[in-house]
């Protein structure tokens, strides 16, 4: 809080090597009441701006100088390492899963977006202001790959719903009589799911018994 008892701004430190972003950025903010303590075109300088100024937040450019690769992540963990508390958010052109996820897994404080959210101005200067207050954001599209990418690679997305209620009971150790049972079925109907769940989860012939442990372990892995 200042004298007066107005909130003190928060303070932003700005990395990205395309310096009409980065002026337009600074633009922003500082039109918005953020005050933003310097600009750096790459994670050196941005590095050396942080030991210099101390800010409350990081805006980092995902892809910077030399390479174009993770060195705007590799400087959100530097400046982690050295400053546990200081904010981090990281501005991408496109969602990158693994990247984001090392990011967000370094703990509280730190966001994600992706550059197309800096067009909903009050959205973004919303994010900034929680990112700073110790939040974390992460950007919906990422959310919807990450959707995504676990139903890609659910290996029991394939099944019925009678058939998960099958592999189900399987896991609990019942039988086919059991199951046949508990579901209200005949015990060949039973035997019919159980070969259709092992035929979609792609397990090689061997001994029935076996499949069944597997299918059973595979059910187990998935949840």
């Amino acid at each position: 809080m200042t004298a007066n008892g107005e909130a003190t701004p928060l303070r932003v430190a700005i990395a990205d090597d395309d310096i009409l972003l980065r002026e337009g950025l600074a633009s922003l903010m500082e039109r918005s009441g953020l005050a933003v303590v310097g600009q750096a075109g790459d994670g050196t300088a941005l590095l050396a701006l942080v030991r210099e100024t101390s800010p409350d937040l990081a805006v980092i450019d995902i892809r910077m100088p030399p390479t174009h690769t993770t060195e705007g992540l590799d400087t959100a963990r530097a400046i982690r390492q050295e400053h546990p508390d200081m904010a981090i958010m990281v501005l991408s052109a496109h969602a990158e899963f693994d990247h984001a996820m090392e990011l967000l897994a370094s703990g509280r404080a730190v966001g994600y977006l992706l550059k197309s959210r800096v067009s909903d101005v009050a959205e973004f200067i919303d994010t900034l202001g929680r990112v700073g207050r110790g939040g974390s954001v992460v950007d919906p599209a990422l959310i919807q790959e990450l959707v995504t990418a676990r139903r890609r690679n659910d290996p029991l997305a394939a099944l019925s719903s009678r058939e998960r209620e099958v592999l189900s009971l399987m896991a609990e150790g019942r039988s086919n009589a059991g199951i046949a049972r508990r579901l209200w079925l005949t015990e060949g109907t039973v035997e019919k799911h159980v070969r259709h769940i092992l035929a979609k989860l792609a397990l090689a012939e061997a001994d029935d018994d076996h499949r069944r442990v597997l299918a059973v372990l595979t059910f187990l892995d998935a949840r």
